[in-house]
């Protein structure tokens, strides 16, 4: 079995965070989000990845994962460009599958109990089609399975009345039917070839699609507020590890991951769950935590940090209380004269300079 990973799309609620790169690049716990996929393909025993690239800077999906080897894959890209849907991108890789069945894992999606149970599943079955479910609050802002007798016989994206609560999560796998269908697709409203559209042709021309609900959490990570939900639920599973150096009158408290390279000064407090990537300068006089996660190469003076995820390489001097924030690659928050002495709560894109 293979996997196909689809890295593009605009990314537009994450603006300005996507201005300069794709968002399945932003960081989850100092892992970037589409390596959430990738690991989850491979401990299911996928290692033939293909990769489908977006128009925003997909250099830098090639730049980070190369030709896979370093994280244990074979991995090769497929160009899509402008979106224009999933059935678009899956389309794409019918030469990439050959006569394989596949899975197709949404990269901006995370799975707490990953893919194994499912792809397991289909591998001992011959159905077209295999779709992972999930209950959700809102399943109006997701594509949703209408069940009858426990089966699936109808899927509706984004629909005004949902016919239940079960949302299409972003992993779907199939078999080589999938791209027959695809050819017979037209675009949507939305001027895109729907994946949901494409699911449907298989049942009504009576080809068996499965169906799984998934185990433990899941997260669309779409907007700000989904990536720090995101950022909290995986490192509500840290385990405390510590590769730098930690001043034994530094204050820590839960569980701290620090990488190596990194400098925790004496008058720091450290709340976890709290992850500090490699080569950071953290202190004097900082309360750091819990739920957040900074990344390599980052400086932080006098500041309070909680529930926030600071990219990498960026310095954060200042006697303010930020909560809530995702802070771009390259920036800098400093102090200024007439600061709010208030919490304050920042999405900041990268190369960014701003005094609070």
């Amino acid at each position: 079995m293979k996997g196909l990973i689809l890295h593009g799309g605009a990314g537009t609620r994450l603006r300005p965070l996507t201005h300069t790169g794709p968002k399945q690049l932003i960081p989850i716990a100092n892992k970037p989000m589409s390596l959430y996929a990738l690991e989850a393909l491979r401990e299911a025993g996928i290692t033939e990845i293909a990769i489908v690239l977006g128009s925003l800077a997909p250099e830098k999906v090639v730049e980070y994962y190369g030709d896979g080897s370093r994280f244990g894959v074979d991995v090769t890209y497929v160009h899509q460009g402008e979106p224009r849907g999933i059935a678009h991108a899956v389309g794409l890789a019918e030469e990439f599958a050959g006569e394989e069945p596949f899975v197709v894992y949404l990269a901006d999606n995370i799975l707490e109990g990953g893919i194994r149970e499912i792809v397991d599943d289909f591998r001992g079955c011959r159905a077209a089609a295999e779709i992972a479910l999930c209950h959700v609050r809102n399943p109006g802002d997701f594509g949703v399975a209408d069940m009858r007798n426990g089966k699936l016989v109808r899927l509706v994206e984004k629909p005004k009345n949902p016919p239940s609560d079960l949302a299409l999560v972003g992993v779907y796998l199939f078999r080589k039917q999938v791209f027959d269908a695809i050819q017979k697709l037209r675009p949507s409203w939305r001027k895109e070839l729907e994946i949901t559209d494409t699911i449907q042709i298989l049942l009504d021309e009576g080809f068996e699609v499965r169906h799984r609900l998934v185990n433990g959490w899941w997260k669309d990570t779409g907007r700000p507020e989904d990536i720090l939900e995101a950022n909290r639920l995986v490192l509500s599973r840290l385990v405390s590890h510590n590769d730098g150096k930690i001043d034994p009158d530094a204050k820590i408290l839960g569980a701290i991951s620090v990488g190596e390279g990194t400098l925790v000064m004496s008058s720091a407090m450290l709340r976890g769950p709290l992850i500090i990537g490699r080569n950071c300068r953290i202190g004097p006089d900082v309360r750091i935590g819990p739920y957040t996660s900074i990344g390599d190469n980052t400086i932080i003076r006098g500041a309070e940090i909680e529930n926030t995820i600071v990219v990498g390489e960026s310095k954060i001097e200042c006697r303010k209380r930020i909560v809530d924030s995702i802070i771009g690659r390259n920036t800098q928050v400093m102090d200024s004269a007439n600061g709010m002495r208030q919490g304050s709560r920042l999405i900041i894109g990268e190369n960014t300079v701003i005094s609070l």
